[in-house]
């Protein structure tokens, strides 16, 4: 069932989503936060990729208030530098407010059953975790999140689902990063972590500089079965 476009059509201004439904028309509902290249093809096949395992998939323009409708690559430099540009201009507060309503309007939809969770990953990984810590997803998946070794606090008083994806020579979060996240979370009754050895930052990013075809399966697996088991 091909994904389509659809508006936020209670927020002040508009925002758009992409929204993709699994075989069935019905399921479960996931909030996919994107990267920093905007609601690109990559995010776009993420979605599809998680409609197709069964969940009422919906990707939000978090660059909205920036730049509506954003799609770019990583495959130039331009791209790459006009990426970044947007990661340092995005306010990370004002978007926990649009994602805390994307999964509310996911909520209502008549195609979700009413359990929502979050997927994301880099800047969406962040926000992924922040999610879990201020938003009323059920559970909440981060791949390589840029970050959260900040904002450990946030998950002081955390009591839902979180899986977090660690990429173990990821560039942009650094081994004394990883050792903080660790260091807080190996304990924790409700935050799993994985480590991946020898990856880099955006393993699973399909067609990407650091794709890495069996680390993204065995994260997509996990990815699956946790939210299964988490959303049913």
């Amino acid at each position: 069932m091909p994904g389509q476009d659809v508006v936020i059509d209670n927020s002040t201004p508009e925002f758009k989503a992409y929204l993709s439904l699994p075989p069935s028309g019905h399921g479960p509902g996931l909030v996919v936060l994107q990267e920093i290249f905007g609601v690109n093809a990559v995010m776009r096949g993420i979605c599809d990729q998680f409609a197709h395992a069964g969940f009422v998939t919906f990707c939000p323009d978090l660059f909205w208030r920036i730049q509506p409708g954003i799609q770019i690559t990583d495959k130039s430099d331009a791209e790459l530098q006009q990426a970044f540009k947007l990661y340092g201009d995005y306010d990370v507060d004002a978007g926990m407010g649009d994602i805390a309503q994307a999964i509310e309007v996911l909520r209502e939809r008549p195609e979700c059953d009413g359990r929502v969770g979050a997927i994301g990953y880099c800047l969406g990984g962040y926000l992924a975790f922040l999610t879990a810590c201020r938003t009323s997803a059920d559970a909440s998946v981060g791949y390589y999140g840029v970050g959260i070794e900040n904002s450990l606090h946030e998950a002081n008083d955390l009591d839902r689902p979180l899986m977090l994806h660690i990429a173990e020579r990821d560039q942009f979060v650094p081994p004394d990063a990883q050792a903080r996240i660790h260091a807080a979370f190996d304990d924790h009754d409700t935050i799993v972590l994985h480590d991946y050895a020898g990856m880099e930052h955006a393993f699973a990013r399909t067609e990407g500089l650091h794709f890495d075809k069996a680390s993204a399966a065995l994260a997509n697996t996990r990815t699956v079965e946790f939210l299964r088991k988490h959303l049913a």
